[in-house]
């Protein structure tokens, strides 16, 4: 069986690879799954991203692309139809995912922990040393969980509110980036036996649950597993997309196609990518990096929520 196209380096309870999961799944494309672990390190991975810590990544060949911002942008490149932006503008819908998830992200997690209890302890150690920086466990969160429950609350009765004109999706009449934003946050607190108490806690009306069910009904496509060796191989024998240079707003970083940059997340697990720059524009950056045995690779990253500095 040939190794698909597409190929998705996640792990199942990962809440952002579900939403590029159903992302790939609305898309209807052929995909490939490779499991990776949800704590690091992980050696197989590791070549492709540079040391980029985050999941989900999706390959394309050589082409690395880390942050669901990069991702869901380059399948509707990849893929046009049908399109995430249905109804809404791209850059509207991307900024309304964006500062959502931005906003409540630590909030839900409060959320989910108030009902779930712990995670295994070394996922509750790498989180707060390496990727959270915040103690995530039920006695940290439980202090705050008043005020994480309030700020989820108010941010779901406005999607609620949106709804109640009767269109099934946040956008209108097809699903797309917004409804794949607030799904996931959703799907992080519902997704185990306490979807109920989550659901009267939040106040989810029958129509947002309506709504849930429908994105949930997308399903994750033409899905097949790859091993992280096939991942690497399909790397090795591939070059990366020609993508065209800056466009001026490489001043913002006083650095120019081929100076040596580091891309560093300005949230959550904040390691640098070191690399030099292939293309950058105000949406995204583009950088290359050689890798001994894998050859020339380009990753490639959103804007917004990295920081691009020159070496």
């Amino acid at each position: 069986m040939s190794t698909p196209r597409i190929l998705l380096h996640h792990y199942e309870s990962s809440p952002y690879a579900e939403k590029v999961r159903l992302a790939l799944g609305l898309k209807d494309v052929e995909w490939g799954s490779v499991e990776t672990s949800a704590v690091p390190p992980r050696p197989l991975l590791a070549p492709l991203t540079g040391g980029y810590r985050r999941i989900p990544v999706m390959q394309v060949g050589a082409d690395i692309y880390c942050d669901t911002h990069a991702i869901l942008p380059a399948l509707d490149r990849l893929h046009p139809e049908p399109s995430l932006s249905p109804g809404l503008a791209p850059g509207l819908a991307e900024a309304l995912s964006y500062g959502f998830e931005r906003d409540i992200w630590l909030a839900a997690i409060g959320v989910r922990v108030h009902f779930a209890g712990d995670a295994p302890a070394e996922f509750l150690r790498d989180r707060k040393e390496d990727y959270l920086y915040i103690d995530m466990s039920h006695a940290a969160m439980e202090p705050d969980f008043p005020r994480n429950a309030q700020r989820v609350a108010a941010w779901v009765a406005r999607f609620g509110r949106a709804l109640t004109d009767g269109r099934p999706f946040l956008g209108g009449d097809a699903p797309g980036t917004a409804d794949l934003g607030v799904f996931h946050v959703l799907w992080l607190m519902r997704d185990g036996p306490q979807a109920g108490q989550v659901d009267t806690l939040l106040g989810l009306t029958p129509p947002m649950l309506d709504w849930y069910g429908r994105i949930a009904e997308i399903g994750h496509g033409r899905r097949q597993a790859v091993s992280p060796e096939d991942a690497l191989a399909a790397a090795r024998v591939a070059e990366p997309t020609l993508v065209q240079g800056g466009n001026g707003v490489e001043d913002l970083i006083e650095a120019r196609v081929g100076d040596a940059v580091t891309v560093t997340p300005d949230d959550f697990a904040r390691v640098p990518v070191q690399g030099s720059l292939v293309a950058i524009d105000a949406e995204r950056v583009v950088i290359g990096r050689e890798d001994a045995d894998l050859g020339a690779l380009h990753l490639h990253f959103p804007r917004a929520g990295f920081f691009v500095a020159r070496d």
